[in-house]
């Protein structure tokens, strides 16, 4: 399945992909004022015939009780606000990576992954350890998604998955696809909350959840029990995040050791720019091809052992940036379709990973 963790193609600024993701916590204070209306108004289901056809249809997909699913489903509050955020801007709103950049590397969320490496200094070097990902990529990742647990959702993820499974939008160019997408989530929710006995898990507004931002699905199949007590706890347990991003990555295909990127210029002179743009962001070119289409690459790119791809990301009215992405540049994209945000996962990161050194310096020198 290629929908991951935090509803990759709901992204709608700067998100390279189809327009994830979780437009999650990274909202304006008027967009969090809505979202809260949307998430606490809204009346329960009840058993009209679609939601006990819906109920009827997930226990047996799930073999789950049947008067359980049914009372869970007929609990379950539609939001009105949801559906109209899963549709595509009206207005595209122009990508911006410089923009989009500053929302992620800027002190605060530098300084609040130093401190959450500091705390979690050893489940991080144990999962660097154990699934080959490095430690500033796992960082990355939970600081950009959910600012190291401070912004996790606050809607109940029953609500939301129902509402997204009985109001879908039929105005959304893709209807029939993602209708289905949140009504498989909606059944793995339940699944996973009748073994747990819980059914209150609050995440974003399409129902991803916890410090990695893991949609029912993900969870189902690459969270671990990374401290080992018995039960995965994606939402008050950061040591099982840890290890559950690490974890995704591999299972994605990372390559240890392997640069997510390298620097890119040009050759004006050969410069075959739309057959290089032409895959978009998957790595499609040997080294040789990519030069010999007019990209310029420093001494260390030149010596890379697998495939490469133009990433172009736009700054508004101003030139695009490029970088030469890697397969472990894609990678990062599974986890949210756009080179937008594996680029601020990268360098958020590498951000995080510097300050705690030079902190390390300054300390030592005391």
């Amino acid at each position: 399945m290629r929908m991951t963790a935090t509803l990759l193609l709901l992204m709608v600024f700067a998100g390279g992909a189809s327009a994830k993701s979780h437009a999650k916590s990274h909202k304006t204070a008027a967009h969090k004022a809505a979202a809260h209306k949307a998430s606490t108004q809204g009346l329960a289901y009840g058993k009209t015939t679609a939601a006990t056809a819906l109920a009827d249809e997930l226990a047996q997909q799930y073999n789950l009780p049947k008067a359980w699913v049914r009372e869970q489903i007929s609990k379950a509050q539609f939001l009105k606000g949801v559906p109209k955020m899963v549709l595509p801007p009206s207005v595209p709103t122009a990508k911006n990576w410089r923009a989009y950049r500053e929302r992620f590397i800027e002190s605060r969320r530098i300084d609040a992954g130093t401190q959450f490496w500091q705390t979690h200094q050893a489940a991080l070097a144990r999962a660097e350890h154990t699934y080959g990902v490095p430690a500033e990529m796992i960082v990355g990742v939970i600081g950009v998604e959910t600012f190291y647990g401070q912004n996790m959702g606050n809607y109940r993820v029953l609500d939301a998955l129902t509402t997204l499974t009985l109001n879908f939008p039929s105005a959304h160019p893709r209807a029939v696809e993602r209708q289905a997408f949140f009504k498989s989530e909606l059944g793995h929710f339940l699944a996973q909350a009748h073994s747990q006995g819980d059914v209150s898990a609050k995440g974003s507004f399409a129902g991803a959840m916890g410090w990695p931002q893991f949609m029912p699905s993900s969870t189902a199949k690459f969270a671990v029990d990374f401290d080992g007590d018995g039960r995965i706890d994606l939402r008050h347990n950061p040591v099982d995040a840890i290890g559950s991003v690490a974890n995704y990555f591999k299972a994605f295909g990372w390559q240890t050791g392997m640069p997510t990127h390298y620097p890119v210029g040009f050759d004006e002179t050969r410069l075959d720019k739309p057959t290089l743009l032409a895959p978009d962001i998957l790595p499609s070119f040997s080294v040789s091809n990519f030069t010999a289409k007019g990209a310029v690459l420093d001494e260390q790119a030149q010596q890379h052992n697998g495939l490469l791809a133009l990433v172009e990301l736009f700054n508004g009215n101003d030139a695009p940036s490029y970088v030469a992405g890697t397969d472990n540049f894609y990678v990062v994209t599974r986890y949210n379709w756009s080179s937008y945000y594996a680029l601020a996962v990268i360098e958020l990161g590498q951000a995080v990973k510097a300050n705690r050194a030079s902190n390390s310096v300054v300390s030592n020198a005391r």
